[in-house]
């Protein structure tokens, strides 16, 4: 069976000059023109370093997007996720045709409207009324076509009571609500949208994920998703695309690439392992977070088990001492504590390895750090290591993200509900 594909991407490249407006000095845009009058390749494509922030390069180019190529099939919805630098708006924009690819090709099977920024798009000293004919006209539609849409645009947007205010003296939340409506209500065949809907509030966020849903499978239009809270991905997309430093590094099924992503996405400065080699007498000698396949981790979705792998030398005289950790928030609260009496597990010296399980859809999206002790209670501290260890926890399977802005304390608790 024939595919029908209505979005091709097909080796394309993104090159940037650091520091410089457009492509840099005069001499290089010389050498450029020198170059094609020849018939031969632009000079400056074959330097360039990979898009990594967190490195200091060499070359005043670099690669925002590195030989991309992905198709998109019609009614699909596909999320684009990656780390902040990673290429996610660069893509789009590519897409959006706001610029051009350096290098290779991007073939359209239809009408595009893209949301990517609060502010695109509009015009600020027109009204809201205003705006949305004029993104109709540049869609292609006519003007009796925008107004057979007029009302419902204007419903979901919420702003009836400004629609006749210039946008200028919209908040926004507002423009946001006004934009996606314009956006999603003037049926292009492919809608793209970037992370601007988390400037919505809950109630918006809700109806957007609805609204795309319903294109999608209803309407057979093709949507782009590129946002950094992994339930609504989960929630909306039928696959998922992740960037790494320009490249693409996953394409599939969107539970695996979620998991992949959570797997590479891991955050400078957070520590998953902690090595004690100066153990002489008892004491911690190895602690580390693990995912469910064993594989050390510092950020776990809502719904992922995490297990806490601890290896503990114990001498003679500390075989009734208790061993435990406690997790803290990033707000330095201690959320909860756990322990154990190692007579109760063992009855002589030696090196022991525990695990302990954190139970899944326990601990609410945030950031925690663990402090781990050994300890004679009323009596004696064998080892403590503060805040040796640290893990997000990224939403992933609730509606939490629904709800962003507002405190649901640390934990979510799992309890009976009877109905009477």
């Amino acid at each position: 069976m024939r595919k029908d594909i209505i979005l091709s991407i097909e080796n394309v490249s993104k090159q940037y000059r650091l520091g410089q407006i457009g492509t840099g000095a005069l001499g290089h845009d010389l050498n450029r023109w020198w170059h094609r009058i020849r018939g031969k390749e632009d000079p400056y494509l074959k330097i360039g370093e990979v898009n990594d922030r967190s490195t200091k390069g060499t070359s005043d180019y670099v690669w925002a997007l590195k030989d991309i190529n992905f198709k998109v099939e019609r009614g699909e919805v596909v999320g684009v996720i990656g780390k902040n630098g990673a290429g996610k708006s660069t893509l789009l924009k590519l897409m959006s045709r706001v610029t051009s690819p350096t290098t290779g090709e991007i073939n359209f099977g239809g009408r595009v409207a893209s949301l990517l920024e609060v502010g695109t798009g509009f015009h600020g000293e027109m009204t809201g009324r205003e705006n949305i004919f004029l993104n109709g006209a540049i869609l292609g539609m006519t003007k009796k076509e925008i107004a057979s849409k007029l009302d419902e645009i204007i419903e979901f947007s919420g702003c009836e009571r400004y629609i006749d205010t210039p946008v200028k003296r919209y908040s926004s939340g507002m423009y946001v609500r006004l934009a996606f409506a314009v956006a999603a209500f003037l049926e292009p065949e492919i809608l793209i949208v970037d992370e601007v809907l988390a400037v919505g509030d809950a109630e918006f966020q809700k109806k957007a994920i609805g609204k795309m849903q319903d294109i999608s499978r209803g309407g057979g239009r093709t949507v782009l998703f590129v946002s950094h809270n992994m339930a609504a991905v989960k929630q909306l997309c039928s696959k998922v695309i992740v960037l790494e430093f320009g490249t693409v590094v996953f394409e599939g099924n969107t539970n695996d690439g979620i998991e992949y992503y959570l797997q590479s996405n891991q955050y400078d400065g957070y520590i998953g392992h902690y090595v004690n080699e100066a153990v002489e007498e008892s004491g911690f000698v190895s602690l580390a977070l693990l995912d469910k396949n064993y594989a050390i981790r510092t950020e776990f979705g809502f719904d992922e088990l995490i297990t806490i792998k601890i290896n503990v030398k114990v001498t003679e005289q500390y075989l009734n001492s208790h061993i435990g950790f406690r997790v803290i928030d990033r707000n330095e609260r201690v959320i909860f504590t756990s322990e154990i009496k190692l007579a109760s597990e063992i009855d002589k010296a030696g090196l022991y390895q525990f695990e302990v399980k954190l139970p899944q859809q326990f601990l609410v999206p945030n950031k925690f750090k663990l402090t781990f002790g050994m300890h004679i209670p009323n009596v004696a501290l064998i080892d403590y290591q503060e805040e040796c260890l640290s893990f997000e926890i990224v939403e992933t399977g609730s509606d939490f993200h629904l709800f962003s802005g507002n405190d649901y304390g640390c934990v979510f608790m799992d309890c009976d509900w009877k109905i009477l």
